[in-house]
């Protein structure tokens, strides 16, 4: 007999006993002499239900003790030889093992993969960047992309919204005791999402297997220069659409603040005086090497040049004493003056790499491809002032 069936007779017993209790007492409630034994052996039938239960109870729990195996099961890849106990919970990528892991397995074109490795493996079946890559990675693209030395970068798991405030409040003087009047706060959002972006590279078989090769700098530097271009070409001119909103976009870009024919210096101090005064704390100039050319001979009424050399290696050069930025992707009858504080930039997830078996086997080299996903838009467009030639001489 089970421990529930014991139970159930036990309820049964209790239940029948309060009952013949009930239908047994006299007038003043109590019992026959008769009664009250017959009531004690139905009493003591519940109590030996209760033992026998608690017996059955601690034999059960004694088995189970018993059972129980005297080692744990290995459920998972050894580590090298090291014990299991020893392994600690922390990220692989950021592991010695796992950065010998990649270099290795680039080196024989992912032949040889360790078990490390295969716990990084991405969705789509590209290894993860070990953490000492991907900072060094990043490390390039801020070099190389003056759109992400320049913005605001933000590591997102998901579609990120930003709340804007799409009406300010305005102040008003009343009367003493006058009403108070109260405007209705209204609230625009925008939302970061994410957008595939792959680059690949070509390595020599002859110098992919030579170990003399730096293999690990030339992957990093060719992949941070490629994705810096193509990260920089979306931040300033993509449509949004499969890419990133550009800071140039007519759309949800920078503010047109004038259009001219032919640049003049009077030109460059309205689109300065366009941004207003909170955004000029933090601003600068973006502007095509061509426009650098046209600009460099504009003078102020002083009779002095508006645009000044950097006196300092490493900074940049200066306009009415504004730093200067240029990128070949910028269009070249543009530019722009603002806080690009106010482009965000979001990195989904980590960086992977792939192999790519054929595609250039009968040249006799190897290729890998980079993917990575991320968007990015300018979230006050009046952060960002544009002005725009429409003449022949652009600048």
């Amino acid at each position: 007999m089970t421990i529930n069936e014991l139970r159930e007779k036990r309820n049964q017993a209790w239940n029948a006993a309060k009952a013949f209790v009930e239908t047994k007492r006299d007038k003043d409630g109590l019992l026959s002499d008769e009664d009250s034994a017959t009531y004690a052996q139905m009493e003591k039938k519940v109590q030996d239900y209760g033992t026998e239960i608690e017996r059955m109870e601690a034999m059960a729990a004694m088995e189970a003790q018993l059972s129980k195996p005297t080692s744990a099961p290995i459920t998972e890849k050894p580590l090298n030889g090291k014990p299991t106990e020893d392994k600690q919970p922390k990220s692989f990528r950021s592991t010695d093992a796992y950065r010998s892991g990649m270099l290795n397995a680039l080196r024989t074109n992912f032949r040889q993969i360790s078990n490390v490795l295969q716990e990084g493996i991405d969705a789509n079946g590209g290894y993860l960047v070990p953490d000492e890559y991907d900072s060094r990675l990043i490390q390039v693209l801020n070099e190389e992309n003056v759109m992400r030395s320049l913005g605001t970068a933000i590591t997102t798991s998901g579609e990120h919204k930003i709340n804007i405030a799409a009406t300010k409040p305005a102040a008003a003087w009343i009367e003493e005791g006058g009403a108070l009047t109260f405007g209705d706060a209204t609230f625009d959002q925008i939302i970061l999402d994410a957008h595939k972006l792959h680059v690949a590279v070509k390595v020599t078989e002859e110098l992919l297997y030579d170990n003399a090769f730096n293999l690990e700098n030339y992957i990093l530097e060719q992949f941070g220069k490629a994705l810096a271009n193509a990260e920089e070409d979306a931040f300033l001119n993509g449509t949004g659409n499969g890419q990133p909103l550009g800071l140039f976009a007519e759309t949800g870009g920078g503010t047109l603040a004038k259009t001219v024919a032919t640049p003049k210096p009077e030109d460059v101090i309205d689109l300065i005086y366009a941004l207003k005064r909170p955004y000029r704390k933090n601003a600068a100039f973006i502007m095509n090497d061509a426009a650098v050319a046209a600009i460099r001979s504009f003078k102020d009424n002083n009779g002095a040049f508006m645009w000044q050399p950097s006196c300092v290696a490493g900074e940049p050069d200066k306009l009415m004493g504004y730093d200067i930025y240029t990128s070949p992707f910028c269009p070249a009858n543009m530019m722009a003056f603002g806080d690009y504080n106010y482009y965000n930039i979001g990195d989904r997830g980590t960086r992977s790499f792939k192999q790519l078996t054929e595609l250039f086997a009968g040249n006799g080299m190897i290729g890998f491809v980079a993917k990575e996903r991320v968007d990015g838009k300018l979230i006050l467009s009046e952060a960002v002032q544009i002005l725009k030639v429409t003449g022949s001489s652009k600048g």
